[in-house]
């Protein structure tokens, strides 16, 4: 565990109905609970000056197609309208009339103000629709006619309304698009499966292979690869001449591999610094611009990329190259408060361990490739590192995504640090071109120390990336470009930062701390819950860490199921591990799932190996705001050798339950403050996630119910057993068939609770 300061949600928002605040309890000592009362919420929201026309309708022209498609959350073209407004009261003209009539009718135009222009932005910002009373006072604080105030609202209607049907048009373009590809690919996979001249089926050799064939043949294949570029490397430096590594002085050993070998990457240290000092500039614009470059969504209240003004204002070449791979665009905005200290927030993100542990459900694997500039001080201002990374979700029915990116650190001024990633052409395609699916265009954040420790954080994200099959069930969540976005980012940022302020915290009151007596056991827990969630969020993503085929559930679903040998690790079992993980939709809002789930009193509802016992709660550690977000320790009852130790974790964005069986003895030692890292345990759990459906504008309104609306939840289902202790064995068909049991049983049971059998 890192010794990362701690930071948690400072939105003005107000508590989640369904949970108490956590800190209305007078029993919370006033240090900590001064914590997060003293930080008021932050929010950035540059205001812009725009000019309406007056008009009757709210239509809008069409205009040609993009060649990019644009992500329903995160971006989209915004129209541009008049500057000029009617002065008169007069109706518009009619274009059946004569000119001796038109310039009868015409009114002069005249500009708003600037503060008038502000009064009606922030009044529409409460209500897209005012009624006529608010209209009235609106037009007497501001000098203008009722006539005047209604149709700049209905103009300022008009231009989201047209932004929005945009999307909606691209979206569904995007649909179809792949549709037509999943068509032809199967049409393909047909044909290559049957013989052209009687049309049975064929096999071939390669569909008798094992998986652990192919795995060694793909590792092979990469093996060879990498020998042939070091061989290329050794052969641009003449026999006798003195190699890169035996160069003297300090100033050689501080130089990057890449002054050497730019053969290998295509470009100099020079160019590669001008690329970030750009990527910087740009950073800034989109974390602090506002409109016309950033619009925000009246039904969803995240902000949405005007396209057409990004590639103006910057001078982007969106030129896609001809027969080239078609792409997506992916642009967020998001904007949250953190308790922690600057210098070590930054440190988190330039040492590349601790930024995997801060997003350990988004990251399976990154590492810093090279340093190409050291930076200055002992802050490292202005440093340059390459690096890569492993972007996962918590199921193995979404693909990684993975990039090569270079990352700019650098002091705006006293009180701002920058973090800035971008993929630079060449670098990744000089390393692996297969690589080369997702890149990142200028991304990052921009960190501001506030008073108490307190920061705030404007994350951007903004991704190209390839065309890829993506399973039905996650389509819309990952094409809305909620999966990867900057809302993402924020929320597990704040999540894992509210962790740790709970893990150093001295004063938490006995009440939320039950059942543990002393502060070491606490901390000493609080390390084995992490390590436990650590290992399920890399068991059940689609990393390349695991190797997943499909098989078929008792009932139907569709589940994935891995295998791997553990060896010499401590903190598992050792022989062959087996993992099966299945998602499904459930027509169940992601907060009513996960109350269910967690709660220790309904876990005999779903649980199978419980065998219907009762279960008690032993321990209940809080490490977060949230009541959802703790640690228990629970007995079942119908086993009285068995505890389980839970993991629960929840923000505005995802959901996970984790929990595993542990040794009596060894649990009663971690809870005296004895160290936890030899304790065997072997997770199983659930992720929940939203399905995505509120993403998409469905109707313009002002009524907070219909705005708070949720959908669906996707349910990620994942259970590891240890199919045989010794490490040389082979799967059986009876370990298979127990977990595909225990997969098919809990999903029954959960839909039968939850009378969701049909979903």
């Amino acid at each position: 565990m890192t010794d990362l300061a701690m930071g948690v949600d400072m939105s003005n928002t107000p508590p989640n109905s369904r949970t108490k605040d956590y800190f209305a309890s007078p029993a919370l000592s006033l240090s900590l609970a001064g914590i997060f009362r003293e930080h008021g919420g932050t929010a950035a929201a540059a205001e812009a000056a725009n000019m309406e026309v007056e008009e009757g309708d709210e239509g809008s022209g069409g205009r040609k197609d993009d060649t990019v498609e644009i992500s329903s959350e995160n971006s989209g073209p915004a129209r541009s309208r008049s500057d000029d407004e009617f002065d008169g009261e007069g109706e518009p003209d009619d274009d059946g009339d004569g000119d001796k009539s038109k310039k009868k009718k015409r009114k002069k135009y005249h500009r708003h103000t600037a503060e008038q222009i502000r009064e009606m932005e922030a009044l529409f910002k409460e209500s897209p629709h005012p009624d006529e009373k608010q209209r009235q006072q609106l037009s007497k604080q501001l000098g203008l006619a009722p006539r005047q105030v209604k149709f700049w609202f209905q103009n300022r209607r008009t231009q989201i309304k047209a932004i929005q049907e945009r999307h909606e048009n691209s979206l569904l373009k995007t649909e179809m698009e792949r549709l037509r590809d999943d068509n032809k690919a199967l049409r393909e996979q047909i044909n290559k499966s049957c013989c052209p001249n009687c049309g049975t089926a064929t096999v071939t050799r390669d569909a008798n292979m094992t998986s652990e064939e192919q795995q060694l043949r793909i590792e092979n294949a990469k093996l060879k690869a990498e020998v042939e570029k070091l061989r290329a490397t050794i052969k641009k430096y003449p026999p006798g001449g003195s190699s890169p590594s035996c160069s003297a002085g300090n100033d050689q050993e501080n130089r990057s591999s890449l002054d050497f070998y730019t053969g290998i990457f295509g470009l100099e240290k020079s160019r590669i610094m001008e690329i970030v000092n750009q990527a910087m500039d740009e950073l800034v614009k989109m974390a602090t611009a506002g409109e016309p470059l950033w619009v925000r969504s009246v039904e969803t209240g995240r902000e949405i990329l005007n396209y057409d003004v990004y590639l103006k204002e910057f001078g982007v070449n969106d030129n896609n190259p001809s027969g080239g791979p078609r792409r997506t665009i992916e642009a967020s905005r998001e904007v949250g408060g953190v308790f922690v200290d600057l210098p070590k927030l930054v440190q988190s993100f330039l040492d590349v361990n601790q930024w995997k542990e801060m997003f350990p459900g988004m990251i399976s694997k990154a590492a810093t490739v090279d340093v190409i500039c050291n930076g200055e001080g002992d802050d490292k201002n202005g440093v340059v590192q390459l690096m890569f990374a492993e972007m996962q979700m918590l199921t193995p029915m979404v693909p990684t995504r993975e990039v090569y990116f270079v990352r700019f650190c650098k002091q705006l001024n006293a009180e701002q640090w920058a973090i800035v990633d971008v993929s630079i052409e060449k670098v990744e395609e000089n390393i692996d071109a297969s690589l080369v699916k997702c890149r990142k265009r200028p991304s990052g954040c921009i960190i501001e120390d506030k008073s108490n420790g307190h920061c705030k954080v404007t994350w951007v994200e903004h991704l190209e990336c390839q065309k890829s099959t993506i399973h039905t069930m996650y389509r819309t969540f990952v094409n809305s470009g909620l999966a990867f976005g900057a809302r993402h980012w924020i929320a597990t940022l704040q999540l894992q930062c509210e962790r740790l302020v709970f893990f150093m915290a001295t004063n938490v009151p006995m009440k939320d701390s039950t059942g543990v007596a002393t502060l070491a056991g606490r901390k000493s827990i609080l390390k084995l819950a992490q390590r436990m969630t650590w290992s399920f969020c890399r068991a059940i993503a689609a990393s390349s860490y695991n190797t997943w085929s499909k098989a078929s559930g008792k009932t139907g679903e569709d589940i994935r199921i891995s295998s791997r040998k553990n060896l010499n690790e401590p903190g598992e079992p050792h022989g062959v591990i087996l993992c099966a993980v299945s998602s499904v939709w459930l027509p169940v809002s992601p907060h009513a799932l996960f109350d269910f789930l967690r709660d220790e009193t309904r876990r005999s509802e779903w649980d199978i190996i419980s065998n219907g016992g009762s279960v008690e709660s032993i321990a209940n550690l809080a490490k977060g705001q949230d009541r959802g977000n703790a640690v228990t320790i629970q007995r079942v009852k119908s086993k009285e050798n068995m505890w389980v130790l839970q993991d629960c974790c929840t923000n505005a964005f995802e959901s996970m339950i984790v929990y595993a069986p542990v040794d009596i003895a060894g649990m009663q030692s971690v809870m005296s403050g004895c160290d936890s890292s030899t304790l065997v345990v072997l997770p199983s759990g659930f992720s929940i996630l939203p399905d995505g459906v509120e993403s998409r504008p469905q109707v313009i309104t002002s009524r907070q119910e219909e705005k708070s609306t949720e959908g669906g939840s996707l349910l990620t289902v994942a259970f590891q057993v240890l199919a045989n202790s010794s490490p040389t064995a082979k799967l059986t068909m009876e370990s298979l068939d127990s977990v595909n049991t225990l997969i098919s049983c809990t999903l029954k049971n959960i839909k039968t609770t939850l009378q969701c059998e049909d979903s």
